[in-house]
């Protein structure tokens, strides 16, 4: 046995909806909690600080707190990477984090 409920198109014209294409209340419910828990995703992943690639020299002698001798210093010793492109200079964050760890004094 089947529900039968005529809906009106825009057209005019009638349409039969039978009991298994029914949307029920239940059904609203759970799709509402999973929108919200999408959306929540999308919120969180665009209000967390997007941290840099690329960090110029300014930015990477504030971060070590070295002059800019120190900074010449370390690139001509290797002691740090860089990339150069047209006459800036450009360090990867993520090397300067390991560089960190590789010289991190352990507890004695």
């Amino acid at each position: 046995m089947y529900l039968r409920i005529v809906r009106r198109m825009k057209s005019g014209e009638k349409e039969k909806v039978y009991a298994d294409q029914l949307v029920l209340k239940s059904d609203l419910e759970i799709f509402k909690k999973e929108l919200l828990a999408e959306f929540r995703v999308i919120v969180r992943d665009l209000s967390r600080p997007r941290q840099k690639k690329w960090l110029k020299s300014v930015e990477v002698k504030k971060k070590l707190n070295i002059s800019h001798g120190k900074l010449q210093t370390m690139r001509n010793t290797g002691a740090i990477t860089f990339t150069k492109i047209g006459g800036s200079l450009y360090y990867d964050e993520e090397d300067i984090e390991r560089m960190f760890e590789k010289y991190k004094i352990k507890d004695r």
